[in-house]
């Protein structure tokens, strides 16, 4: 898996995702400022981990299902309902996998989640999740302080610290942060130099 850390919190009001800028592969750095952070629709992101390519495909898949979605039924697909979409079309590209694990966040109806993807479509639902060569270090850190219901700037402080130790740790993960707030008033995104 290519370098990169991305990471998802639910929190009081809604859903933090977060990822570092640094595109990698190997030992070779490709990108000081790749964003590996989506916005599929008003209350649903995605954030990735893995091969850019593969990345932007995936966020292409789930941007047009989505608005297909919304045209066909006047209503906004949920982020479940898109996570088990693209569990189903990354489980179909089995044999030929897509390089990327997925965090998904958004709100369902009335309540926030994360949902975790890997390459071949498992889907879980968790309070917080990590994916990417920095994940193991991330989840340490989110492990020890994540507490339910947190909000909004405690959760923003821990996967900054989460992201923080992750890049000191992982040489395939730098440059700075990407940071995108769901809640049901929509989406907000920021930088956040390192």
């Amino acid at each position: 898996m290519p370098g990169a850390t991305a990471i998802g919190v639910v929190f009081s009001e809604g859903v933090i995702l977060a990822s570092e800028r640094r595109m990698s592969y190997g030992t070779f750095v490709m990108s000081k400022s790749a964003r590996k952070l989506f916005k599929i629709t008003e209350k649903i992101g995605l954030a990735c981990a893995g091969l850019m390519s593969d990345m932007q495909v995936l966020v292409k898949e789930a941007t047009y299902f989505a608005n297909m979605f919304k045209y066909e039924n006047n209503r906004d697909m949920t982020p479940h309902a898109l996570s088990k979409l693209l569990s189903n079309l990354l489980f179909a590209n089995r044999m030929f996998p897509l390089i990327t694990q997925t965090l998904v966040g958004g709100f369902d109806g009335e309540k926030p989640g994360v949902y975790v993807l890997d390459p071949v479509g498992s889907v879980i639902q968790d309070e917080y999740a990590a994916v990417g060569t920095g994940a193991e270090i991330s989840l340490g850190v989110l492990e020890a302080s994540y507490k339910p219901n947190m909000s909004y700037e405690e959760s923003k402080e821990l996967v900054i610290k989460a992201l923080k130790a992750a890049v000191e740790r992982d040489s395939g993960s730098g440059n700075g942060f990407d940071v995108m707030a769901i809640t049901k008033k929509g989406i907000k995104e920021e930088f956040i130099p390192a």
